[in-house]
């Protein structure tokens, strides 16, 4: 949880709206037409459970905050105790600076300072731009320090296809394979193959009971490298998103919560550059020299 979201920077455009906060530059209101297309939470309110969240430069987990790299073991806060993890990277509860601000688009920027868990300074940049297309977001990290800086993004939007129930809502999900995980930890421990099994997505059908808390890869794009991910209710309506090849992860959560009022509210849908605990095992993690760039995006839109 963070403090209240302080600075509010409102866009709309083609029928849509969108609130982004100065801490975390946060994702905090996406509507079409009136319509809620994530989970939100009040001005005032502190962001809970990560919604609308930016995580950099890890997403998920790294295993009881520590990680070895270069000849160097680095220990990281843990802020999931109950997990003993550091969780969602560094970049969430910080004060984003605004670059540019206009009807349709809002520009936040953020010097991470090289620390002791994380010795290596990035410049991140947060773009959010409202067209017909939905809401596309854009970040981009300069290593601005003088070492080879590992990195990972991604968003943590809670989408909702509308009033209804999560379990009634239509999932298309097209992953060929998940990351197994401890039952307590939620750590990684291989891939497996979602045939016919309960994370079997790749058919659109409703997400009925079934929990999920997992990260998926093997993602099915179409001709232009892009993954889509489709949420309707019954009648029709819903919301997508969709992401390049600059993602080759996605985690999702059904937001299984042990309180009644905050339960399965939404499902978590997070493009991930990397997965899990990627700072240990190196899979997909970027490596950035200094001065190198890394640019990443993806897009929320409406199904009217």
């Amino acid at each position: 949880m963070t403090e209240p979201s302080r600075a509010q920077y409102e866009i709309s455009a083609h029928g849509y709206r969108a609130v982004v906060t100065g801490i975390g530059a946060t994702l905090r209101v996406l509507q079409h037409d009136s319509r809620d297309l994530i989970v939100s939470f009040a001005e005032d309110q502190p962001m809970v459970n990560f919604r609308g969240a930016l995580a950099a430069p890890w997403p998920n987990r790294v295993a009881d905050g520590r990680y070895h790299l270069d000849g160097m073991t680095r220990q990281l806060l843990i802020n999931e105790p109950s997990r003993d993890c550091a969780l969602h990277g560094l970049v969430f509860d910080r004060d984003w600076q605004l670059v540019t601000h206009s009807g349709s688009e809002v520009v936040l920027g953020v010097r991470l300072p090289a620390g002791d868990g994380y010795p290596f300074q990035l410049d991140l940049v947060a773009r959010y731009l409202l067209s017909a297309e939905g809401l596309t977001t854009t970040v981009e990290a300069t290593n601005s320090g003088t070492g080879t800086a590992p990195y990972g993004v991604c968003p943590h939007p809670y989408l909702r296809a509308g009033d209804s129930p999560l379990d009634s809502w239509q999932l298309s999900l097209p992953a060929g394979r998940y990351l197994r995980v401890t039952p307590d930890r939620l750590l990684p421990v291989g891939l497996t193959d979602v045939d016919g099994g309960p994370f079997d997505f790749r058919q659109p059908r409703p997400i009925g009971s079934v929990q999920i808390d997992h990260a998926f890869t093997a993602l099915v794009r179409d001709a232009d490298g892009v993954a889509t991910v489709e949420l309707r209710e019954a009648g029709g309506s819903g919301v997508t998103m969709s992401w390049g090849t600059d993602c080759p992860w996605l985690q999702i959560h059904t937001a299984d919560l042990p309180a009644p009022g905050i339960n399965r509210l939404g499902l978590a849908v997070e493009p991930m550059t990397c997965p899990p605990d990627a700072f240990n095992s190196g899979t997909d993690l970027i490596r950035l020299m200094p001065g190198e760039s890394h640019r990443s995006s993806w897009i929320i839109a409406a199904i009217t």
